[in-house]
């Protein structure tokens, strides 16, 4: 029997063990995708207590304890931090085959040194143990960071916002992280959302453009593209429910955004319709300026009304969808890829039954740019577990070349969630490992070796084409 969380966590053969010690345990870190603040790391935060690090928007940790049956004033309420970590403690323990349980641990173990378990009874020592080592510069903000050995960071960003933290990052000369921004761009999509018109007025307010038609959209757009791409952006990522293609004139597309502007309802269908002219329009904007397209799609947000009216969105009320949308995904992707203004693309989906599907849609528009130009993104959101990252490694490797895939993210909005890189790394090299001493691949070590460096950060480099000082 292995001991808890050792050295050889999740890795069950030889192979795997010297893959991950020898080649992918120690290669740096490029995160591509997260929703952490660029303001906290220009101005360094550091953190009163655990639970600030922790619990503070964490809406993974939120939903296992209201499955806890916690009450909400010690998940997102007053409660006091020292309670509220007391309740996640509590909650863990039941978290068996559960990724929190080893991210948790995972942290623990590299940021604060424990190598126990964390329950009701160890709680206050863990507690204790944890803010007293949040006192040191080593776990600030960019701390954290570079002990992770991060050389990269790709934010969210809104077309809106100014970007001021991230220019304040790139001149201080003491920050050893390059963070660039990521371009989202969803208000300017959401046609159909009460907030439209008023999100429009503040792009135009931005980008000095007075917006009356679709045209004075696109224009308003193409600015904020510029200036993202003068702070060095090389990506943009779409929240979307579902991947739309229900193409139209864009005179009938402007039709419908005057519409929205005047406060008129908007059809089902004429929002689809729109929807579709801005994602067209993007893409090939995307592509002018080699930026990679992100979409992330198959999730229901926001299920439980009360609870937004009580907490607001992305507090841990979304989940799976599963709307037929291998249509729209290749009538999209083809639409670009007939005027060759298809960019690099990279597709995610919340539903893991889409796993076989994606791959077979890869093989379909794959370009000579770049191996792998179309890629299925690493098991997003509910699937970054160990069955849902093998099942995607496992679909990948068997309907495309896993041998091209860009890698894990951590779509995380906290700072010390860069182990799920480990997490992912270990998972892979076990994958990989088990496939080799069964007899299926040859035990190359130098070629296999090369090949999860690649998975682990080198791919990820080549296809942002990021430049690492």
């Amino acid at each position: 029997m292995k001991n808890f969380m050792c050295e050889d966590f999740l890795l069950s053969n030889d192979t795997a063990k010297k893959l991950y010690h020898d080649y992918a345990s120690s290669m740096p870190i490029i995160d591509y995708h997260c929703h952490i603040s660029p303001k906290e790391i220009a101005e360094n935060r550091t953190f009163d207590n655990i639970s600030e690090a922790w619990l503070g928007g964490d809406h993974y940790k939120w939903r296992g304890m209201r499955s806890n049956g916690i009450d909400e004033k010690f998940i997102t309420g007053d409660a006091a931090a020292r309670e509220k970590f007391q309740k996640w403690a509590e909650t863990l323990t039941k978290a068996i085959g559960n990724p929190l349980y080893h991210w948790t641990h995972l942290e623990l173990k590299k940021y604060f040194g424990y190598t126990g378990a964390l329950n009701g009874n160890t709680a206050e020592e863990v507690w204790t143990l944890c803010n007293e080592k949040l006192t040191s510069p080593a776990l600030s903000v960019r701390g954290i960071i570079e002990s992770s050995n991060v050389k990269l960071i790709c934010t969210t960003d809104d077309p809106i916002d100014s970007l001021e933290y991230h220019l304040a990052i790139k001149n201080d000369p003491t920050c050893k992280v390059k963070v660039l921004p990521a371009w989202r761009p969803d208000k300017a999509m959401n046609v159909d959302d009460t907030l439209f018109t008023s999100y429009i007025e503040k792009l135009g307010e931005v980008s000095q453009t007075k917006i009356s038609t679709l045209e004075n959209l696109f224009s308003a757009l193409r600015k904020r593209l510029d200036f993202f791409d003068t702070l060095g952006c090389k990506a943009s990522d779409h929240g979307i429910n579902y991947v739309p293609y229900n193409p139209a004139p864009l005179e009938e597309i402007n039709g419908i955004f005057c519409k929205a502007l005047l406060g008129e309802a908007i059809s089902a269908d004429e929002t689809e319709k729109y929807k579709t002219a801005l994602l067209i329009f993007f893409g090939t904007e995307y592509a002018k300026r080699s930026w990679v397209m992100q979409l992330h799609y198959g999730v229901i947000r926001n299920t439980n009304s009360k609870m937004l009216a009580n907490l607001g969105p992305d507090t841990g009320f979304d989940c799976i969808a599963t709307a037929e949308c291998a249509n729209g995904i290749v009538g999209f992707l083809n639409a670009l890829d007939e005027q060759n203004h298809l960019p690099k693309t990279i597709l995610y989906s919340l539903n893991p039954g889409d796993n076989e599907m994606l791959g077979t849609i890869l093989g379909c528009f794959q370009g000579t740019e770049i191996a792998g130009k179309i890629q299925h993104g690493s098991a997003w959101w509910f699937n970054d577990t160990k069955t849902g990252m093998t099942k995607q490694l496992t679909n990948l490797a068997n309907l495309s070349l896993l041998g091209n895939f860009i890698g894990m993210l951590t779509d995380s909005r906290s700072f010390l969630s860069y182990t799920r890189h480990e997490y992912f790394r270990r998972i892979l090299c076990n994958l990989i490992g088990t496939w080799v001493e069964n007899g299926e691949y040859p035990n190359d070590i130098e070629v296999l070796g090369q090949m999860v460096q690649d998975i682990s950060y080198n791919n990820a480099v080549n296809y942002f084409e990021f430049e690492i000082d």
